[in-house]
């Protein structure tokens, strides 16, 4: 501070009359002992190491546990009645502030769940497991950092495009460490709230829209990636990235987030050497927020891209394709889960479109990271379905599910039900909507043909798919009140659909087969058996002008 820059000044004179004055041997111990003296009265905010310094860090520590008591202490905190928390759960259970019909309160008096004195314990517990390294945090904006030590070893978790408000969500706490730190950091805590100007993420209500949100969004983060490739040199560059798809477009459920994340880091001269699935959420605080969560994040591994790569076809980017996915998937197969191969199997395919300067489509244009992740997605299909990639997207979803859960209710499994709905290009909503899958409050289920419902029929459902068709002539064939005729008029509404699923029943059969489960391979091996005497009960049913059941609303008289 001034005091202490004044000080500094009047004993550097000082020592500088004694150096000239005959006294240099006394001149270094006089420093030496002022020093200490100043180190001891800076603070913690200058840099200081003293007396001064170590009471703000305390200070510093226990505002720590008064965000905890806050994060604790709202009319938004519920009751986690799970059998290992029965605890109080915090406001922030997600990166949200959500709405809630009830409050639990706890006493920050007590020794249980919300309690000051417990929110200490956990902050101190951080300081000791941190204890043992060492490191600094520097306030600088992303796109204009330029990294003074290279080269730089790099690992990051950047913005996630729109998902999540940083600043906004972070005024909940700013505004009560202000109140207690601001003497103590007062440069740091010289606003009302923080500031959101230069937040690196794409909101729409700050630049103007959409448009420009996403302009905005590219343009800081192609910059921010471009300044990690100059400092990261030849040393590879680790980047978390975790996504969830939920819009719809013409060419079908993306996440528009990560397709604009790729381009940045093409277009900053990346490439990608690999997607890889690392666990990094908790199963309960998915259940515990009622929401589904994403359960993986993926870390993007990177190089720089060789300034003379050259160009590529698209018909030639798509025979490397090929071949890279073949063996890649291959290599994964033993070493990665099947709910986390599909998203791993992007970073393959994107390590194949990043080496390039570019990829030419037919009229000379460069290929979009869209359009490269649809291809991908597209390979990752034909390669991973097994003789099934015409079928469609809910039933090949559904066939990958059954060979890991079967229909079996997977307590905290809507994130790595997200995780295969991405890699299949679906959305949690259009999956729910099928009616054959449901993810609910952290969990997820694949219905067992009793749970779908008995009147069910092809020409009325408008989500049809080929396994809900499967799955009620497999139920229809078995019911008492059913057989051979009732299968045939339910194949009659949906004649075409045949082949597809007598496919569906083979790959059934195996699946059950392999996993020892003899009932469900009984009943698709009858299915099969039956399929002959089935196809003929639907052309009885066909010729005979079998008319399928009412759409609801219409009145028969």
């Amino acid at each position: 501070d001034a005091v202490a820059g004044d000080q500094a000044a009047a004993h550097f004179d000082a020592a500088f009359a004694a150096f000239f004055g005959g006294e240099a041997p006394r001149a270094r111990p006089r420093v030496a002992d002022e020093q200490v003296r100043l180190a001891t009265v800076a603070p913690l905010a200058d840099g200081g190491t003293g007396a001064v310094a170590y009471a703000d860090a305390v200070a510093t520590y226990l505002t720590f546990a008064i965000s905890r008591s806050v994060d604790r202490g709202s009319t938004i905190c519920s009751w986690d009645s799970s059998p290992k928390m029965e605890a109080l759960r915090n406001t922030f259970a997600r990166q949200a502030i959500p709405m809630t019909w009830d409050f639990a309160e706890g006493s920050p008096f007590s020794s249980s769940s919300g309690s000051l004195s417990l929110n200490i314990d956990w902050v101190a517990k951080a300081i000791k497991a941190a204890s043992d390294g060492e490191g600094c945090a520097n306030l600088i904006n992303a796109p204009l950092n330029n990294y003074p030590i290279r080269p730089t070893l790099i690992s990051t978790d950047p913005p996630y495009y729109d998902n999540i408000g940083y600043a906004d969500l972070s005024d909940y706490f700013y505004v009560w460490l202000r109140r207690t730190l601001k003497s103590t950091y007062p440069d740091l805590f010289r606003r009302l709230i923080t500031q959101k100007e230069e937040e690196l993420v794409a909101t729409p209500y700050r630049h103007g829209g959409k448009a420009g949100a996403e302009k905005f969004f590219m343009t800081g983060m192609g910059k921010a990636l471009h300044a990690m490739k100059n400092a990261s040199a030849d040393l590879p560059l680790a980047i978390y990235y975790a996504f969830k798809q939920s819009e719809t477009s013409e060419a079908g459920v993306l996440s528009p987030g990560w397709a604009a994340f790729l381009q940045a880091v093409v277009n900053a001269g990346l490439q990608v050497d690999g997607t890889w699935p690392v666990r990094s959420e908790l199963a309960n605080r998915m259940i515990a927020s009622g929401a589904n969560a994403l359960a993986s994040s993926v870390v993007l591994v990177c190089r720089k891209r060789p300034d003379d790569a050259p160009a590529i076809s698209r018909r030639d980017f798509l025979r490397e394709l090929r071949l890279e996915m073949e063996d890649a998937l291959k290599a994964q197969a033993e070493t990665i889960p099947l709910p986390d191969r599909r998203q791993a199997a992007i970073g393959p395919g994107i390590g194949v479109f990043s080496k390039y300067k570019c990829v030419r489509e037919a009229d000379d244009s460069e290929m979009s990271v869209a359009t490269a992740l649809a291809l991908i997605n597209r390979e990752i299909d034909q390669i991973l379905a097994d003789g099934t990639e015409n079928l469609d997207a809910e039933t090949r979803f559904a066939l990958d599910w059954y060979a890991q859960h079967g229909f079996k209710e997977q307590k905290g499994g809507a994130g790595a039900a997200i995780s295969m709905l991405n890699g299949f290009n679906l959305s949690e909503a259009q999956m729910n909507r099928s009616g054959l899958f449901l993810a609910k409050g952290g969990n997820a289920k694949l219905y067992s043909r009793e749970e779908m419902p008995t009147d069910w029929r092809p020409s009325t459902d408008e989500t049809f798919t080929i396994w809900e068709l499967a799955q009620h002539l497999a139920r229809v064939l078995g019911a008492e009140d059913g057989g051979i005729d009732t299968a045939g008029r339910l194949l009659a509404e949906a004649r075409d659909a045949g082949p597809d699923v007598l496919l569906l029943a083979e790959r059934l059969f195996d699946m059950a087969t392999n996993g020892g489960d003899a009932a469900e391979a009984l009943v698709w091996n009858e299915l099969q058996q039956a399929w002959p005497e089935i196809l003929s009960a639907a052309d009885r049913a066909a010729g005979l002008g079998y008319t399928p059941a009412p759409e609801q609303g219409s009145l028969n008289v």
